[in-house]
């Protein structure tokens, strides 16, 4: 009697390589939606790498995890990878860096083992120097300041009310602290400093200094996400980034009361 290798339509190496560009791509595609993709980003860079080696690959995008199932042309073999979501920073960056690795793939026939090379290269790409970014973060949000009608005076509160909630925020996650406490906790000391141009009568506008002093910490990013998400049918996503979005707009709202409540600040 034949063993049950001779009737293998699809010889042992070549469900090796479906396996490799399986755990290639279900990492891929984990690492690409914790950095702040849109899911439709990441549907057409997987069909894109997935063609380059003439695979098919079908996705369900969870808001923690990827199945992700790879199969050849023929359809003979298939498998399925579950990868959980890369918990971490969102960064335009990397998914610059990861969405070009995708068109190399597709220009230039990159294998697999070189992809997985230059993947984990980009994981390891070093973040923005947190000086750098608490500057921009903090000039940003004086700018704002004096797009909603704040005076030079009120710039500068906001410019030091963002320096000390940003600095906090940057040494918060840095322990692991819980995101939605560290929210809390920003707003709370940036819109205490906020309050000080009413509190001092030191300009003309405390009220836009104080109102603006916390928007730096408004979840843009995952909100604009959600809403992409939804227009592409993505709805379990989608439903997933709009709510965490607004748990974090509900606790910078608290840190900002707080923060009102004991500089006895009264808006209406």
């Amino acid at each position: 009697m034949k063993s049950l290798k001779t009737f293998d339509p699809v010889p042992s190496c070549r469900q090796e390589h479906i396996r490799d560009v399986g755990r290639f791509l279900s990492a891929y595609a984990a690492y690409l939606l914790g950095c702040g993709a849109t899911c439709v980003r990441l549907e057409k860079n997987v069909a894109r790498m997935a063609e380059a080696w003439r695979m098919e690959a079908t996705m369900a995008i969870m808001p923690r995890h990827i199945h992700l199932t790879v199969s050849d042309k023929l359809g003979l073999d298939t498998f399925t990878f579950i990868a959980p979501i890369r918990n971490g920073m969102v960064s335009y960056d990397i998914n610059t860096r990861l969405s070009r690795l995708s068109w190399d793939i597709a220009d230039r026939g990159t294998g697999v083992d070189e992809a997985y090379e230059e993947f984990h290269r980009i994981c390891r790409t070093p973040p923005a120097h947190t000086l750098w970014v608490l500057l921009a973060a903090s000039l940003a949000n004086a700018s704002f300041c004096r797009l909603f009608g704040g005076d030079f005076v009120a710039m500068g509160v906001v410019f030091v009310a963002t320096v000390a909630g940003y600095c906090l925020k940057q040494m918060l996650l840095e322990r692991k602290m819980d995101v939605r406490v560290v929210f809390i906790l920003c707003a709370f000391v940036s819109s205490v400093l906020g309050a000080t141009d009413g509190l001092f009568a030191l300009g003309t506008t405390p009220s836009v200094a104080l109102g603006t002093s916390v928007l730096y910490m408004v979840p843009g990013i995952p909100l604009l996400n959600a809403f992409s998400d939804m227009l592409d049918g993505h709805y379990v996503c989608s439903f997933s980034r709009m709510t965490n979005s607004v748990i974090l707009t509900c606790c910078l709202s608290i840190g900002l009361y707080a923060g009102m409540w004991l500089m006895n600040v009264r808006m209406f």
